[in-house]
């Protein structure tokens, strides 16, 4: 995930059901921050170092808004921060080597669905206490599923991600295409944007990579579809129920209706991402962070009121079921200096740099009164609408696993879509093969 400040539309969402509801009107009285708790103690980690692992490439924004809290923590702890950036690709073998016995991190940024599997290897320390009191206690307790594992809670919430529809809106507007509220209307839409920019657009380019889900999950949860319930102990694949093939087909559809190119089954958003830079797509699903790459990648030709964002529509009408993402903030399981660490997390996690590192980064503020002022700023409302609906991945640390390693859906999808399979026997084959990697031990 790339994360760049935006200016005209953000990352994620704004007033969702997810946090203004669940605060409720009557607070507790505020306990004492980490600021300024750390403020009354004094130097009390005077000498000590801490390694910091962000991950992604670093941007002027990211490194400033870095610079900026390790200076807060320094002067109020006495402790200095040694960053390191992990580029998204790296990340998985960087924290594997880590918890293997290698060199890890005192405090990392971790992705949400990614905290089951290194709880699963003893890799993140329980925080439970810092999201107990303070400025945490504020942040709604469904915002950490992930997050928290038989009681106890391994990270905190620091940003909140999801997906919309950007789409060329100057293409929009000289073609008099209205915004798509219906499946059939963005279809409709992606033919025509083929039809005028060239066969080699894609109108709407299908995702097949890594974060193929993203895309995929949003069409099946939609129809009514799971990946996997948790009966008992034992994880079961819903993969050949109807309302998982309904949205499975709805996915393969947008090959083989011809709106996205059959070359291109692999790509991910970061590949659609320099294509539509390159104006060979109309939309794709993707969040906020693209804008400052797209602008870089068009050479600042693809900027301001040239683009938009709009909310995946569902199949009849309405917002898509979009995916619940996010960045947390977590202590290693062999932090050198945990509770300097744990420090660390607090500070970063309260409500002036938490928010911060959400609206400086691009992504959506976890905590409720933050939500509910950027819900008053319509560029916002593609975010908020499709966060409403926001849902994650099975809680599963072989999760993982069956997304990114065997990449069980996006094989289905490429046997469906090149003929191999149909739709009822590649999904009943990545239904037996979901559910053994979900269950294994």
């Amino acid at each position: 995930m790339r994360i760049a400040k935006i200016t005209a539309t953000t990352v994620t969402t704004a007033a969702l059901a997810l946090g203004v509801g669940a605060c409720g009107g009557s607070e507790a009285p505020a306990e004492p921050s980490a600021a300024s708790t750390a403020a009354a103690s004094g130097p009390a980690y005077a000498g000590k170092e801490l390694t910091l692992w962000r991950l992604g490439d670093s941007n002027p924004d990211a490194q400033k808004y870095t610079d900026e809290l390790v200076a807060a923590f320094q002067q109020q702890t006495g402790a200095s921060v040694k960053v390191e950036w992990i580029p998204w690709p790296q990340v998985n073998d960087k924290f594997t080597a880590a918890a293997a016995g290698g060199a890890g991190p005192d405090v990392t940024e971790i992705g949400n669905d990614q905290v089951p599997l290194w709880v699963s290897q003893e890799a993140l320390a329980p925080v439970t206490d810092i999201v107990s009191s303070g400025d945490q206690a504020q942040i709604p307790k469904n915002l950490m599923g992930l997050e928290t594992i038989d009681g106890e809670t391994y990270a905190v919430p620091w940003g909140g991600g999801t997906r919309a529809v950007l789409y060329r809106k100057d293409w929009f507007d000289e073609l008099k295409i209205e915004v798509p509220k219906t499946w059939d209307e963005l279809v409709a839409a992606a033919k025509k944007v083929q039809a005028e920019k060239g066969s080699d657009v894609d109108g709407f380019a299908f995702n097949g990579g890594s974060d193929a889900n993203h895309l995929l999950g949003s069409l099946a949860w939609t129809a009514g579809g799971e990946y996997a319930v948790k009966e008992g102990d034992k994880w079961v694949a819903k993969l050949a129920d109807p309302g998982f093939k309904a949205g499975f087909e709805q996915y393969t559809s947008l090959v083989t209706d011809g709106l996205s190119s059959k070359s291109r089954l692999t790509q991910n958003s970061s590949d659609i991402r320099t294509r539509f830079s390159n104006g060979k797509v109309g939309m794709y699903l993707t969040a906020s962070w693209d804008l400052a790459a797209i602008e870089e990648e068009s050479k600042g030709k693809l900027k301001g009121d040239k683009l938009a964002f709009f909310p995946l529509p569902g199949k009849d009408g309405g917002e898509a079921q979009a995916f619940l993402g996010g960045n947390d903030i977590a202590v290693w399981g062999t932090a050198k200096e945990p509770e300097a660490a744990k420090e660390f997390v607090k500070l970063a996690t309260g409500k002036e740099w938490g928010v911060r590192y959400a609206t400086d980064g691009g992504l959506l503020p976890v905590y409720p009164d933050a939500l509910a002022k950027l819900a008053e700023d319509p560029a916002q409302a593609p975010f908020a609408a499709a966060f409403a609906k926001a849902k994650a991945f099975p809680a599963d640390p072989n999760w993982t696993e069956a997304n990114e390693t065997k990449a069980v859906l996006q094989n289905a999808a490429r046997q469906v879509i090149e003929g191999k399979a149909s739709a009822d026997e590649a999904l009943a084959a990545a239904n037996t093969e979901l559910e053994d990697i979900l269950n294994q031990s």
